[in-house]
């Protein structure tokens, strides 16, 4: 069906540039010949790609006058499509995740101001599946690639949306980062995981090194019935926050401390509101600087929040002595400092 109004033209323009300058076939120079132009619908909007296109000029070369195009391309979308892989992979999400029907997913795009029919919904629903099979089905690329590595080392998980559906596992190789194997499964027993491990041993074709995961009892037992003898230990994040447990309680001790003595900031900026003068924009920042300190939280185990809201207020407090030594509104900045 033909299209009954026009796209929204796109109110930014991104310029690729190819990062290979030299011919993949014969190793020579390749010049910039021309730009092409492609239009996406992207999550953040519409965009504009102006794509430098390089080619090689050798005539006996086997990529003679063959267009070169940006690497970066491919990251952003599939040839000959109007919408960006981010669409396609929030649609993906939206559908296997969060078990959404095709009008629910399209409610949600139009939404985020993301222009697109429900037909096309079900268009980049298949584009999804497609990518999903063509990544987990091919192992001929994988096996080349493991090749090159040797060996592999097995990460194990389980995905659950909700409680009572299916789990999805997946098995990843840490070396390379590719997914070997996702398959969704009702239980999560040693005699349901164990098949998986092996179909991936002896789909590798590269020795098991070892086998990363949470630590489940069922993971544990199945490692040791589908690969006895591989090396087997829990993930390092795991690790490591259980070993950080106790720091990490202490360190959120400390910030509900710290928090307490810079409480009040919201009646100083409303002081500094009413004031329409550079030195109550100054405040302002300040007031600023401590509310984004006190919002602003760290990621366990290795990220202390207490520690990185101590260090941000030893800042700013640090900045309002300096500018209280330069002889700045001392009264103002005295009492955001208290």
């Amino acid at each position: 069906m033909a299209r009954t109004s026009t796209r929204e033209r796109p109110d930014r323009e991104e310029v690729l540039w190819p990062v290979q300058k030299a011919c993949p076939a014969c190793g020579q120079p390749m010049r910039l010949r021309y730009d092409n132009a492609r239009t996406l619908v992207t999550l953040a909007g519409p965009v504009r790609l102006r794509l430098k296109i390089r080619r090689c000029e050798r005539d006996d070369c086997a990529r003679h006058h063959r267009p070169y195009r940006p690497e970066a391309e491919g990251a952003i979308a599939l040839p000959d499509h109007e919408f960006g892989l981010d669409v396609i992979a929030l649609v993906g999400r939206l559908r296997h995740r969060e078990h959404r029907s095709v009008p629910e997913i399209h409610k949600r795009l139009r939404e985020q101001g993301v222009a697109i029919a429900e037909r096309s919904v079900t268009n980049l629903l298949d584009r999804y599946d497609e990518l999903l099979a063509t990544t987990l089905g091919d192992s001929a690329r994988l096996r080349q690639r493991l090749a090159t590595q040797g060996r592999v080392i097995l990460a194990l998980d389980g995905l659950q949306p909700d409680v009572g559906h299916e789990v999805l596992w997946v098995i990843r190789d840490c070396l390379s980062g590719e997914v070997l194997l996702a398959r969704s499964l009702l239980s999560g027993t040693a005699h349901d995981l164990a098949p998986l491990l092996r179909e991936v041993a002896n789909a590798v074709g590269v020795p098991v090194a070892g086998v990363i995961s949470d630590g489940q009892t069922s993971i544990r037992r199945a490692v040791a019935q589908a690969l006895p003898g591989v090396p087997h230990q829990l993930c390092q994040f795991h690790f490591l926050r259980e070993a950080a447990r106790p720091i990490f309680e202490a360190d959120r001790h400390a910030k509900t401390v710290l928090k307490k003595h810079v409480r009040g900031v919201r009646p100083i900026e409303r002081a500094a509101e009413q004031a329409n003068d550079p030195q109550a924009a100054v405040v302002q920042g300040y007031c600023a600087a401590v509310r984004s300190a006190l919002t602003d939280d760290g990621q366990a185990p290795l990220a202390a929040s207490g520690l990185k809201l101590k260090q941000r207020l030893e800042k700013v407090a640090d900045s309002l002595a300096r500018v209280a030594e330069k002889g700045a509104p001392r009264r103002r900045l005295r009492s955001c400092n208290s």
